[in-house]
């Protein structure tokens, strides 16, 4: 369930929180907060003015999301979870109802398709083997192949998650029921055992089973538990350990490979309150927990591969193909312009050397990345707290190509993988599903092994599917944050100023994360918001700040001062001319080097880099097209950098703006 990419073991799904909508009721509550120019009566939230909730509601429908399944559908799942094809007490399902069992799944999840059992063994404390026991939710043997039920699934093809709201690819009475591996009830589920001697899978099986899980945990519990503040429990507090100690030795020899990339990502989450308005936003990091169920999903999806593979079934593989040298090499330009440690790139580069130089560049950004932290840490003004990471990580993935779904085996680059496939996740991906029946036609079941002829055609339907979800998210998450942004500066003051860092560059101007709470870890996550820095805002700034040609100060061509920190331009690049400024003193060209990392202006000399630390405040906010435009933050109380006074906020949202994203 909730990986995010690269990472490709329960999948790619963005701001999962498993909350139902609830009242989209609104308050009448007032404060007075003061405005430019003086103190300003606000309203929050205000009048004849929509929710967050009901405005992300309107997004999925624009996108042509249902928000129900017809009655028809529905009353097939009914029925399908009162007749399975093979019975949750089958004979034909091997009975691990004894074997302690447990979940592991955010805080706020409601639909849970894989559980974990785990026991050592073995004669040698010191090399013990142990066995992984991987149950998924059978939901082949609730959603038959040509039923409604299967032509609704395979129509929809993914569950999309937005902030508060989920379109789920199969019924209530399925997802959340039926097919849903909650605790102390007995579920239909297809097994992968692994027998691990350290990292080395030396046997595997796969069969029907029916299971029963002893215990639902969390992420946040399973943290506590490894952290010493928790106390786990039997009858799971040992498979829970040997779990934990099966998924360590798995990463350590996926990061000895070397194939695979080391990325760390974070995903916003968001609280809504009664009226439908965002509460507050988290930021959902990578921890221990994460990890060890990635690693014992991606095992488990490589088992089941490399069994479809051997037995030459006809399915569909995850795919994710190597990088381009072309690609590689201006990602390793792009680092080096700045100053982050590359790989040596040789004269010749095949496409396995061409992913492995992608890895290993991954790996010297996240030391950058790290390093930079300290920095921060240490009182450095030129160190962004978060290291950079969200720009740095985003040269990386642009430098690969795009994953996918494809009856031919093309391995999977991101993950170092020879032979993948998605099998973990059949509630909510019809891939995996696919997959499901392929290993249990390959079994004897009933299920009839996918038809060849037209796996290609399925394999691009669900990739376009899954690529139209993933932007749905992501335009949602920008809804969401600017509701929340909005009402922050309602509530809090409408001229306040934000500490923030670029995270991507145009020639139109800077794209900022911005609104990071005080005093939290970057392992607690990152920032808040994201908006549009334009240049022709840079442009009137800079004409404020630089000294004028000719006097004492003035910029060297080739030299310049950041925004955010003193910097010079990269005398190696060929600029490209870009917006300029208004008239008079304030104009200004603004060029974007050629590897698209630093923004300069020609008159002023200023730059602004990638990753660079930045101060702005909110220009304009357009929360339901979720677009955020920024100005540099005032140089003086209450007075904008360029010397003119903030403009009075509006008490809707406003009508135009640049894109936040």
């Amino acid at each position: 369930m909730k990986p995010h990419p690269p990472r490709d073991g329960r999948g790619g799904k963005r701001g999962r929180d498993g909350k139902a909508p609830g009242d989209d009721g609104r308050s009448r509550k007032g404060a007075r907060r003061s405005g430019s120019g003086g103190g300003a009566r606000v309203v929050w939230p205000p009048q004849q003015r929509e929710s967050a909730r009901e405005a992300i509601e309107q997004l999925m429908r624009d996108r042509g999301l249902a928000r129900r399944f017809e009655q028809g559908v529905e009353r097939a799942a009914r029925a399908a979870r009162e007749r399975p094809r093979v019975a949750v007490g089958a004979a034909a399902r091997r009975d691990l109802r004894e074997l302690a069992t447990f979940t592991i799944d955010p805080v706020a999840a409601r639909d849970f398709d894989d559980a974990i059992s785990a026991e050592r063994h073995g004669s040698d404390p010191a090399h013990p083997a142990i066995t992984v026991w991987v149950h998924i939710a059978d939901v082949s043997a609730y959603v038959r192949e040509g039923s409604p039920l299967d032509v609704e699934a395979r129509e929809r093809a993914t569950s999309v998650y937005v902030p508060g709201a989920v379109e789920p690819m199969l019924p209530e009475a399925l997802s959340s029921d039926a097919c849903s591996l909650l605790p102390g009830k007995d579920r239909a589920a297809v097994t992968v055992e692994l027998e691990l001697h350290g990292a080395e899978v030396r046997r595997t099986a796969f069969y029907r089973s029916r299971i029963r899980s002893d215990e639902r945990l969390d992420y946040d519990r399973v943290d506590a538990i490894f952290a010493g503040r928790e106390a786990a429990r039997e009858p799971w507090a040992q498979p829970l350990a040997a779990a934990r100690e099966a998924s360590a030795a798995l990463a350590q020899e996926r990061l000895r490979h070397g194939g695979a990339l080391t990325l760390e990502s974070e995903e916003p989450e968001f609280d809504f309150d009664e009226h439908g308005e965002v509460s507050d936003i988290k930021g959902r990091v990578q921890t221990e927990s994460h990890r060890l169920i990635e690693h014992l999903m991606i095992a488990a999806n490589e088992a089941v591969a490399q069994e479809l593979q051997r037995k030459q079934a006809p399915c569909l593989y995850r795919v994710h193909e190597r990088p381009q040298a072309a690609s590689v090499e201006r990602l390793v330009e792009q680092l080096a312009s700045l100053g982050v440690a590359t790989p040596a790139l040789g004269a010749q580069m095949s496409p396995a050397q061409a992913a492995e130089l992608v890895a290993e560049a991954s790996r010297l950004v996240e030391a950058h990345v790290q390093r930079t932290i300290a920095r921060a840490r240490g009182g450095d003004a030129a160190a962004t707290p978060t290291g950079g990471r969200q720009a740095l990580t985003g040269l990386v993935l642009r430098s690969l190509q795009q994953a996918s779904y494809s009856p031919r085996n093309l391995g999977h680059a991101g993950l170092g993988s020879a032979c993948y496939c998605h099998f973990t996740s059949p509630i909510r991906r019809y891939p995996d599903l696919v997959c499901h029946r392929a290993l249990l036609a390959t079994l004897g079941g009933p299920e009839r092994a996918p038809r060849a002829e037209r796996l290609a055609e399925l394999g691009e339907w669900t990739s376009q599917r899954e690529r139209e979800a993933m932007q749905l998210e992501r335009d949602g998450d920008d809804v969401a944050r600017c509701f929340a942004l909005e009402r922050q500066l309602l509530e809090q003051g409408l001229e306040q100023t934000f500490q923030g860092e670029v995270v991507g560059l145009i020639g139109a101007g800077a794209f900022v994360a911005f609104g990071r709470p005080a005093g939290v870890e970057p392992s607690e996550g990152g920032y808040r918001y994201e908006g549009m820095l334009p240049v022709r805002r840079l442009a009137a700034t800079m004409a404020a700040r630089a000294p004028k040609e000719g006097e004492d100060g003035a910029p060297a061509p080739e030299g310049g001062a950041g925004l955010g920190a003193v910097r010079s331009s990269d005398p190696r690049a060929r600029p490209h001319r870009s917006l300029r400024g208004n008239g008079g003193a304030s104009r200004e060209w603004w060029e974007l080097n050629e590897q698209g990392t630093i923004l300069r202006g020609e008159r002023s000399g200023m730059t602004l880099r990638l990753a660079d630390p930045i101060t702005v405040r909110v220009g304009r906010v357009d929360p339901r097209r979720g677009r955020v435009d920024l100005d540099l933050a005032p140089t003086d109380e209450g007075e904008q950098a360029d010397g003119r006074r903030p403009k009075r906020a509006s008490r809707g949202p406003a009508k135009r703006a640049s894109r936040g994203r």
